[in-house]
């Protein structure tokens, strides 16, 4: 394993993005939309191009700077430094598998909370894997994510940044970033809002003109919301961490279920279906002797029966504040043959980067501990 721990200053402290009387009132330069920006710079006295041609350039040529963006005059990038903070995020760690196929990066924000962003290398792609939140108030419970609860919502600007900067690691590899999956710390859909500003941003062909049909959300099981997607204009790809076939199971790993139990999830996703002609991913985290017998695959397969569908069986990615652990890969087939045998196509994704703690909420759960045992210490010695 490689871990490089960054040194840098403690990024100064700005708030979130907030409407004032009605007007937006920027954080960062993610957090515009263009429109947005073309607003902010015609209010100072540029032409409504210059904003475009800023948008162009943060998002195809990755900069980390204004410094950087030489096609704005001068006297334009210094009110821009002056009044308009580059940065939403500050890098304080990062950690690479041994194979270099998977990067964590650990982020600080402006307000002093972490979050993580993993970035994975496949032969015909490369995926960042974004968080949406700080903590997650679902509260899963083999989740490392849930050991934090929710401590606040990401802005859009705040997953922009994510994504901007994986794209910037992805190049430096020669690679171009392709994929993108909201499956990193949070909820997407307690977050919708500032969820689907940020795929408008790096959606909008003036910019990055990351293509919808290439994003996937990710949710526990949010039903209004998935009825609200369905209605959205992005083409983007749903999926659903389910982890279980019936409700008893359902309940104790994803306490969002006693809300909206599997017949309300499962109808949500038949409208959601019949309603954009998409398919629809569920994701099932394998959990040794808990969710992996012969009657939890026959289960799950009877809820999905009928469905425009697809299955990602992942072996649990081993967190120590938990006793879960994987199944072997004989465990792992049969249950896979049986959900074919009924008619669901099923998949095996093993978890990426398994040696860099790269489950979703562990770094910062190690971070933390790291930081209350250093406090700790200084306490200590005075």
């Amino acid at each position: 394993m490689n871990s490089v721990e960054q040194t840098t200053p403690e990024p100064q402290l700005v708030m979130r993005p907030v409407a004032r009387n009605g007007r937006f009132v920027p954080s960062n330069v993610y957090e515009f939309s263009l429109a947005e920006l073309e607003t902010w710079i015609s209010e100072r006295g540029a032409p409504a191009y210059r904003a475009r041609q800023l948008f162009g350039w943060v998002y195809r040529q990755h900069p980390t700077s204004y410094d950087d963006i030489t096609v704005l005059p001068k006297a334009l990038r210094e009110r821009l430094t002056d009044e308009l903070p580059f940065a939403a995020l500050t890098p304080l760690q990062e950690w690479w598998t041994d194979d270099g196929e998977t990067l964590k990066v650990l982020y600080q924000t402006a307000d002093g909370q972490t979050l993580e962003t993993v970035l994975m290398f496949y032969p015909d792609r490369a995926t960042v894997c974004v968080s949406c939140q700080v903590g997650c108030a679902v509260g899963c419970s083999f989740c490392a994510t849930g050991l934090m609860g929710l401590q606040r919502n990401l802005s859009a600007g705040e997953m922009v940044a994510q994504v901007v900067d994986m794209a910037r690691r992805a190049a430096e590899k020669g690679r171009p970033l392709t994929n993108l999956v909201m499956m990193g710390m949070g909820e997407p859909f307690h977050n919708y809002d500032n969820v689907m500003k940020m795929i408008g941003i790096i959606h909008d062909p003036a910019g990055m003109g990351f293509g919808a049909r290439r994003i996937t959300i990710s949710t526990s099981g949010v039903v209004p919301f998935i009825d609200k997607l369905a209605d959205e204009p992005y083409q983007v790809n749903l999926a659903i961490s389910i982890h279980a076939g019936n409700d008893e199971l359902r309940s104790e790993l994803v306490p969002l279920n006693r809300r909206w139990p599997l017949a309300d999830l499962i109808g949500a996703v038949r409208r959601y279906i019949g309603t954009t002609g998409r398919r629809v991913s569920f994701e099932y985290a394998m959990l040794n002797g808990v969710n992996t017998s012969d009657v939890d695959a026959r289960q799950l397969a009877r809820q999905l029966r009928g469905l425009r569908c697809h299955v990602n069986l992942i072996p649990y990615n081993p967190t120590p504040a938990y006793p879960y652990e994987r199944p072997g890969e004989d465990v792992i087939n049969h249950f896979a043959s049986i959900l074919e045998h009924a008619g669901i196509p099923a998949t095996v994704r093993y978890s990426r980067g398994v040696e860099i703690a790269a489950a979703c909420g562990q770094l910062h759960v190690e971070h933390a501990a790291r930081r209350r045992a250093a406090v700790a210490t200084d306490d200590s010695q005075k």
